[in-house]
């Protein structure tokens, strides 16, 4: 561990992970993103991600403060991989506030859908241009707890690692297998596997809690404006709707997903 406290905002390790937390473009060109907080690193480690620098507030230089930081157990362990940075130096840094003094570089991991382990009868959340990171990040939460097989994100228009997406994700975005693909590939990897694909709709759809979802099942939605294009309509084996009791014809992405994730999981509780 670097003895020497980073002090200057100026500093060139500093502007790289500022560059990070703003550049999508920057994240992707060099295959690498930012992690903030103890516990969304704790999942990013457990998760196999490999870290190319850490950056700790130097308060807590007493490394004591971060025992709680397993598998990592001592930042000790990283050595030359981690910097002390002055109050000054990681508020400039931070993407958010309150993240606990500790942020770390990280590299990417490429994950296709081939690469998805999926049980006897998966459960998938599907979305299909979802844009808003906050959503996104939501959804994955709920995904998570009800232990979703996948998460994949159709034709996106937000990065995987975007800082806003990892924050609102509480890092479900590393316990929830994740990948970025074409509609069409999507389409096409469902459909091979014989996972039934029910979208969410209000048009010709029936009543979510009067769809069987036993067996392997895709849950797809769309953006809360335009809801899903046409492929996905077609493709369709069923399309689903949560009733809507008030003025109001929509819910949003990440509601309505936690809400079909659990029916699915209530039904197959049920059956145990």
């Amino acid at each position: 561990m670097e003895e020497s406290i980073i002090t200057s905002t100026q500093n060139a390790k500093v502007k790289h992970v500022v560059a990070l937390q703003q550049k999508s473009a920057q994240r992707r060109k060099e295959g690498l993103f930012v992690v903030e907080g103890r516990r969304e690193l704790m999942h990013c480690v457990e998760a196999g991600y490999e870290i190319a620098e850490c950056f700790v507030l130097d308060k807590l230089a007493d490394l004591a403060d971060l025992a709680d930081l397993a598998p990592l157990g001592s930042l000790e362990s990283l050595g030359s991989l981690v910097s002390l940075v002055s109050p000054q130096v990681y508020e400039k840094m931070a993407y958010r506030g309150s993240t606990e003094g500790v942020i770390a570089v990280v590299r990417e991991r490429q994950r296709s859908l081939d690469d998805l382990q999926l049980s006897a009868s998966p459960l998938i959340i599907v979305l299909e241009r979802v844009e808003k990171p906050g959503n996104l990040g939501a959804v994955l939460r709920s995904a998570d707890a009800a232990k979703a097989d996948a998460v994949i994100i159709c034709d996106p228009l937000t990065d995987l690692y975007n800082p806003n997406l990892i924050r609102s994700s509480i890092g479900a975005i590393f316990s929830v297998p994740c990948v970025a693909c074409s509609s069409e590939d999507c389409i096409a990897f469902l459909k091979a596997r014989g996972i039934q694909i029910l979208t969410a709709q209000l048009q010709d759809s029936s009543l979510y809690y009067d769809t069987d979802m036993l067996r392997g099942t895709a849950i797809v939605m769309g953006t809360e404006s335009t809801g899903l294009t046409e492929v996905w309509r077609q493709a369709a084996d069923a399309h689903i709707r949560i009733p809507m009791l008030g003025q109001l014809d929509s819910l949003n992405v990440s509601v309505s997903a936690a809400i079909l994730l659990f029916e699915a999981v209530r039904q197959r509780n049920s059956k145990k």
